[in-house]
């Protein structure tokens, strides 16, 4: 914000699929991800100051249809991490809960002419890992960094879970019900619309509440929950170590999962609302000025089969009481979330009414 640096910002998705386009030395990537948002040159180009003055993205038409047309970047340095490393430069991901798209960053970077650094937690014998559980070949690694424990952490708060990496499976029954507040009656309303079958994504904060809800009704098996970062089934962690499932059914790579959102896997998306206007246009992106950047939730919104927003009206203060099946606005909180006109369009309402999108905003 104080014009340090040429900032930018992409969708998730694009940058996860667009290291295999730089890997491959396929040029860039064209997509309709982003088509009406503030990544679209004619509403922002991605830009996040004054200082970013390059057109990285293009709008290119295809056989009469739109597309946005992202260039590739050069990828001087890739900084993977991994679990083990053999003397020959191996990389295995065993201790991760994601596999993210380590082989593709290597690749990427070595495509443009430029090195790869691998931060692990050991070293192994060369020859004594499995060839299956190699994810990056030593042939691509450059430097290889064995990190002090407090530097391999899983997630910001847990050294290892091995319930996040598919290692144990821990009774769904121990996790906490949530207390009867805001946010639960909002995720209980949301998760009427859940159908027996249903492929979901959940948002981090508000939207985590949906799975809780689901297992506490004990209809959680019934559902397939998914999270961009790859795992598929089991419930999605909250708080600091979101981006990771609790009993992961399955873990692919990061990329890998973008292309199923994009092809319309997912049949019902929850995502949370920081701010929302009267042309149905959704921000979590930047407000008060502040840049938080998109994550994958352009990606996931843009290409679900129905999506649905959850925020309360107001927040900054709100406080509510819930007696005797009422909710009670004790009071209001001091930021509006529904405006006139958002501040920036992660998500673009006109964009969904031209496709015919099912689109909810729910609230308490």
């Amino acid at each position: 914000m104080n014009n340090k640096t040429e900032a930018y910002n992409w969708p998730q998705g694009v940058l996860s699929v667009m290291t295999r386009q730089v890997a491959g030395r396929r040029g860039g990537l064209f997509t309709k991800v982003g088509l009406g948002t503030f990544v679209d040159p004619r509403v922002e180009g991605g830009k996040l100051n004054t200082r970013a003055q390059e057109d990285l993205i293009e709008v290119r038409e295809l056989d009469g249809e739109e597309f946005l047309y992202y260039k590739p970047p050069v990828v001087n340095v890739g900084l993977i991490r991994g679990t083990v490393a053999d003397e020959r430069g191996n990389i295995t991901l065993d201790r991760e809960g994601v596999l993210m798209e380590a082989n593709a960053i290597a690749q990427a970077a070595r495509a443009c002419g430029g090195i790869v650094i691998a931060q692990v937690e050991t070293i192994a014998k060369a020859g004594t890992l499995h060839p299956k559980q190699i994810k990056v070949p030593g042939i691509l690694v450059d430097y290889v960094f064995v990190a002090k424990p407090e530097y391999q952490m899983q997630s910001e708060v847990s050294a290892f879970n091995p319930a996040l990496t598919g290692d144990v499976k821990i009774p769904l029954g121990e996790l906490p019900r949530l207390p009867l507040d805001e946010r639960k009656v909002i995720a209980r309303r949301a998760a009427i619309y859940l159908r027996p079958g249903d492929v979901l994504n959940l948002g981090i904060g508000m939207p985590e509440s949906v799975s809780a809800v689901a297992a506490e009704e004990g209809v959680a098996d019934q559902l397939t929950l998914t999270l961009e970062t790859g795992p598929i089934g089991g419930v999605p962690a909250g708080g600091f170590e979101f981006g990771h499932s609790i009993n992961p059914e399955v873990i692919v790579e990061h990329s890998v999962q973008f292309d199923f959102y994009d092809s319309g896997g997912i049949d019902i998306a929850f995502l949370g609302l920081a701010q929302a206007d009267k042309e149905g246009n959704v921000n979590v992106s930047k407000f008060g000025g502040r840049a938080v950047g998109c994550g994958g939730f352009i990606n996931i919104t843009q290409n679900a089969k129905k999506v649905a927003f959850l925020g309360t009206f107001t927040a900054g203060g709100l406080e509510v009481a819930v007696e005797k099946g009422q909710l009670k606005i004790i009071k209001e909180g001091k930021n509006r979330k529904f405006l006139n006109q958002v501040e920036q369009i992660t998500f673009s309402g006109k964009y969904a009414a031209k496709t015919k999108q099912p689109v909810l905003y729910i609230t308490e």
